[in-house]
């Protein structure tokens, strides 16, 4: 039986990615599973989804990524090429190798599950990524003004008419069920980390498939929330750190354990340029409402995150990073180790 402790990364995108890279360097002491978004409909992504029927695969791909082995030259290269994305061609610009690679292997193995266990192979990943659900799902958000939308990417990128609207329902159309392989990570995680990512489109489109709430209520292990850095448009704009914290209980069934929050000054330049953009600015930190446990660390970048030619989506320009996060999601194992002797 192993001595190494579990973590269960939740989310998708940018924020799983993160998270991950910095994760991947603890692979002799922790047991590392992400749980991924599977609801993902932008981009690359929606197109391949659109065209194959098959489920989402860019969040997957990049979770892969993160994880994938980087020690010799080749595997560097392999990696490399998994996040290679076309800047041009006829049909091609915009998508990432990863991403045709992953619908190709689907084709080819008859199950996205398969797919995604067989890329880990070949990456020779530190860990497992395990899709929330195998059913095609899509996310849909009802506002308060009643108008719902359907669609990761409606949502993540809204019309006009959504600035400043707050989401007051969110669901997938079908009813997801989840993995069984997903559910096995939740039951047996030491910790379970929600986030980094965009509240709505990333992180809750994991909680709001059917039984993954119940997964944790049965878990043993401690639920961690990564707060949010930045408001997003149509999704948590006005919204606090406890705002955000209680929308998760919300869906969860239960408040997180402990919220880990980000203390270090966010770069002045890239918050200028979200105020004068689009009218975001640093979610309000009023932590002192929760009865959460609040751990503050240094965990963001300190310089604008860098575009890729060719992502046809829009990424946070303001990120966490991923050595401080992992370090500081490590030391709260100690936390939950204490915490279970106690409790025996």
């Amino acid at each position: 039986m192993s001595d190494k402790q579990s973590i269960v990364v939740v989310g998708g995108g940018t924020g799983a990615y993160t998270l991950l890279s910095g994760l991947k360097e603890y692979q002799d002491t922790i047991d590392i599973t992400a749980i991924i978004n599977m609801s993902d409909s932008g981009g690359s992504t929606g197109r391949l989804r659109d065209q194959f029927g098959q489920l989402p695969v860019g969040d997957v791909r990049m979770a892969l990524a993160a994880l994938a082995d980087e020690n010799t030259e080749h595997a560097g290269l392999l990696r490399q090429l998994f996040m290679y994305r076309f800047a041009q061609g006829d049909g091609l610009s915009g998508h990432s190798f990863g991403n045709l690679f992953l619908t190709a292997l689907t084709d080819i193995l008859g199950s996205e599950a398969e797919a995604v266990a067989a890329a880990g192979e070949l990456l020779n990943v530190s860990g497992r990524v395990v899709p929330v659900t195998a059913d095609n799902v899509h996310l849909v958000a009802t506002y308060d003004d009643g108008v719902t939308i359907t669609g990761e990417h409606a949502i993540d990128a809204p019309a006009e008419d959504r600035t400043g609207r707050r989401i007051v329902e969110l669901r997938t159309e079908p009813a997801g069920r989840l993995s069984a392989e997903a559910d096995k990570a939740l039951r047996n995680a030491d910790v379970i980390v929600i986030g980094p990512g965009d509240l709505y489109s990333s992180l809750l489109a994991n909680i709001v498939i059917d039984g993954f709430a119940e997964a944790v209520a049965r878990s043993r292990g401690r639920v961690v929330y990564v707060a949010n850095l930045m408001e997003r448009i149509g999704q948590t704009e006005g919204m606090s750190v406890t705002d955000c914290t209680n929308e998760i209980g919300r869906y969860l069934g239960v408040n997180p354990d402990i919220v880990l929050l980000n203390q270090a000054a966010l770069p002045a330049a890239v918050v200028k340029h979200y105020r004068e953009s689009e009218g975001t600015k640093p979610v309000l930190d009023d932590s002192e409402k929760l009865a959460s446990r609040i751990v503050r660390a240094d965990i963001v970048r300190g310089e604008r995150a860098a575009s890729v030619a060719g992502d046809e989506v829009q990424r946070s320009l303001i990120r966490h990073e991923p050595k401080a996060l992992a370090v500081a999601i490590v030391g709260l194992l100690e936390d939950s180790k204490l915490a279970a002797k106690r409790a025996m």
